[in-house]
């Protein structure tokens, strides 16, 4: 599970790279990880607003795969409870 999550990660940052360089999401690539990472980005657009012209949403997204993968799915549900 580490392992998907990491490669997932790694897929999220090439994607937020290639949002610097417009004709990047027309390639294949780019239209690949507009369909996995996008669904999972989504969310957290919708929650964290853009500061200026800045989208730190992908970062707290980042965080969230990391700390699942280190904490286990487990420690992600006992967060969520904790604040609810």
């Amino acid at each position: 599970m580490g392992t998907v999550l990491t490669i997932y990660s790694f897929a999220i940052i090439i994607y937020i790279f290639m949002s610097w360089v417009p004709s990047a999401r027309e390639t294949s690539i780019g239209r690949f990880l507009t369909n996995i990472c996008e669904p999972y980005l989504e969310p957290f657009r919708k929650i964290i607003p853009p500061i200026g012209m800045i989208d730190i949403s992908p970062i707290v997204a980042l965080l969230v795969i990391r700390f699942a993968s280190s904490y286990g799915l487990t420690g992600l549900y006992n967060m969520i409870v904790r604040f609810m």
